[in-house]
């Protein structure tokens, strides 16, 4: 119910756009090709976690792209979810071209977040925004499905400020699959907003392998740019910042 008062404000209520806070949009057109206007490029992460799969990004996490994400996130801004769910398409399809046979359906399984987080936002942003690329995509004729598989086992700390070494060491263990819900060798592709250290990223991988599932990379909206290493990329994040239905669909041809 909180999550659908704050979909109807937005849409009812004077707004400034998300991203540079002057058009009276939600989203401006600049703002939006800040988004969604570029092309999918391969993270490059300095140090690299252990485990950590091939990354796709559409944007870099600065100014404008950030100030998108948080909103969402952390405000509650949920029309957001549309050109932000397209971006992460655009990561999809980055991500698996040419990973996957041709005839299996690829399934999207969303980075979890905490309970007490998604009940103190009032929704899940991640799981939100992969529920958009998904549409998008199947609308396009490609078959993927969401699957938000992936489940917190263990308490763990607030990752805001951590340093790579002990953001990994903080999530070693802490994810795992429901049982019997993936199948031996189902191809998975991660996904999240955003991915800094990668070590949440490299947990979830870990997770479904030891479950059965066979990663094929992670895809995001949002990484550091290739000049900054993922270190030096904590210091920009906000605190608490972790991260219709067309034709039948072809067959995967990411």
């Amino acid at each position: 119910m909180r999550g659908w008062w704050q979909e109807f404000g937005s849409l009812i209520l004077p707004t400034a756009c998300a991203g540079c806070g002057q058009a009276r949009a939600v989203l401006c057109e600049p703002c939006r090709a800040a988004l969604t206007g570029g092309r999918a490029r391969r993270v490059s992460l300095r140090p690299e976690p252990a485990g950590l799969p091939a990354v796709y990004a559409a944007a870099d996490y600065r100014d404008q792209v950030r100030a998108v994400l948080l909103a969402h996130k952390e405000r509650g801004v949920l029309p957001l979810a549309g050109p932000l769910g397209r971006a992460l398409a655009v990561s999809v399809r980055a991500a698996c071209a040419g990973a996957v046979d041709a005839e299996r359906v690829v399934s999207l399984v969303p980075v979890p977040s905490a309970r007490a987080a998604v009940a103190r936002r009032g929704h899940d942003p991640v799981r939100r925004i992969a529920r958009a690329a998904a549409g998008r995509l199947r609308s396009a004729g490609y078959a993927v499905r969401v699957r938000p598989v992936l489940r917190q086992c263990r308490p763990v700390a607030d990752q805001a400020g951590l340093p790579a070494a002990r953001r990994s060491a903080n999530l070693a263990g802490a994810l795992a699959a429901r049982p019997g819900a993936l199948i031996a060798g189902e191809p998975v592709l991660l996904v999240d907003d955003l991915v800094t250290t990668g070590a949440s990223l490299a947990e979830a991988a870990r997770a479904v392998r030891a479950a059965g599932g066979l990663p094929l990379g992670a895809a995001v909206v949002a990484g550091p740019s290739a000049v900054v290493p993922s270190a030096e990329m904590l210091s920009a994040a906000e605190p608490g910042v972790e991260k219709p239905r067309a034709a039948r669909p072809e067959r995967f041809r990411f």
